[in-house]
């Protein structure tokens, strides 16, 4: 639940879904800190939460309508170490939607002192089970809708914490 009284957006791109989750002694080094590669997993949490806060699961589209919300680009902005055991909350929201993507956009929390950890996007295709792209069903169109103008951004490579490139990079 959002955690200020602010009135609720008209636009689902504006609204931010928040969830907790619980640093675990397995997503840690040896340090107690939170391994770099499991923010990604915590801006999946978020991201299924705020498909059913807002108003469907994600489960039942993959089932239901053969339809993929894949990840094509990812970036992640480390600023403070998350870790052992401490409570985590997960903002999510849409920030860009087409016919065929949607970016996600990603605010982690450590709960108890509201201090900011991470801040990341994820950029998706939309595909059938076979990993052809297609267009997102009408029925999901409401939960994203397309902007009349849509502002595409360069995603910077993913970092670690202590600021050095990935392996990926």
């Amino acid at each position: 639940m959002p955690h200020s009284h602010e009135p609720e957006p008209a636009d689902p791109r504006a609204r931010f879904c928040d969830t907790t989750v619980r640093v675990r002694y397995a997503e840690t080094d040896q340090m107690g800190v939170v391994y770099y590669g499991n923010y990604y997993i915590y801006f999946e949490v978020g991201r299924v939460e705020l498909c059913r806060q807002l108003g469907f699961e994600y489960k039942q589209m993959e089932i239901e309508d053969d339809c993929y919300i894949v990840v094509a680009e990812s970036s992640c902005r480390y600023k403070r170490a998350a870790k052992f055991d401490d409570l985590l909350r997960i903002r999510s929201r849409v920030s860009e939607a087409q016919r065929r993507t949607i970016r996600f956009a990603y605010e982690i929390y450590r709960d108890a002192t509201n201090e900011l950890l991470a801040t990341g996007e994820t950029f998706h295709v939309i595909c059938d089970s076979n990993g052809r792209p297609k267009s997102l069903p009408e029925k999901y169109r409401q939960y994203f809708p397309v902007p009349h103008r849509a502002h595409a951004r360069q995603l910077t490579p993913a970092r670690d914490p202590g600021g050095a490139p990935s392996q990926n990079d």
